[in-house]
């Protein structure tokens, strides 16, 4: 099933949450007995808040890629260290966790536990990019037009995002068209703003 639908940009759109909802009742877990949603897209296309909505719903735990990428050039490791750490262990019903890169230090911190829950939201850039997208029973893919999507990334992120823009974005250009993630996914969210709104 692939459903493509609008929405404005600041908080996730109730019809998108339903429709995920939907979607997520539905699916059948890949992941052990535990029903994987990956939330994924570019940067600044508003993943985040739809995360937030579903976890919310579910009373399910999220898994930040941000907390995986090991630096400005880790886009294509965060998917394997999710995948090993995480997606692995709850498909053998072991226990999953995490290191967390702490963006301040430039390297490793604590080892985060993920929680034993029926659903697992999984929210970043790759993180359905396979093989981590193999284990997702739903597979979101969140987009924007570029202006708008580096427009809200700086001012989430600040000025000193800048500089690391065109690096990040040549980085999922290159690991989206490799992967044919947007086409795999079950549903597409474009949250480009439109006259309308």
């Amino acid at each position: 099933m692939r459903l493509v639908t609008y929405r404005p940009a600041g908080g996730a759109d109730p019809g998108d949450v339903a429709s995920l909802m939907a979607l997520v009742e539905d699916a059948e877990s890949r992941c052990g007995t535990t029903t994987v949603v990956a939330i994924d897209g570019l940067s600044g296309s508003g993943k985040s808040s739809l995360a937030d909505a579903v976890a919310r719903h579910f009373e399910a735990p999220i898994v930040h890629m941000d907390d995986l990428y090991p630096g400005w050039d880790g886009l294509a490791v965060a998917v394997d260290l999710v995948t090993t750490q995480v997606l692995e262990p709850l498909a053998r019903g072991a226990r999953a966790a995490y290191r967390r890169w702490d963006w301040h230090r430039s390297r490793w911190a604590e080892t985060v536990p993920v929680p034993d829950a029926p659903v697992l939201v999984l929210e970043g850039c790759g993180c359905s990019v396979r093989p981590a997208g193999d284990y997702a029973a739903v597979r979101v893919w969140v987009e924007a037009a570029a202006e708008v999507r580096k427009d809200r990334g700086i001012a989430r992120d600040g000025a000193a995002y800048a500089p690391h823009w065109d690096r990040w974005m040549a980085q999922e250009r290159a690991l989206f068209a490799a992967d044919g993630t947007r086409e795999r996914a079950h549903l597409v969210i474009d949250t480009t703003p439109t006259a309308a709104n």
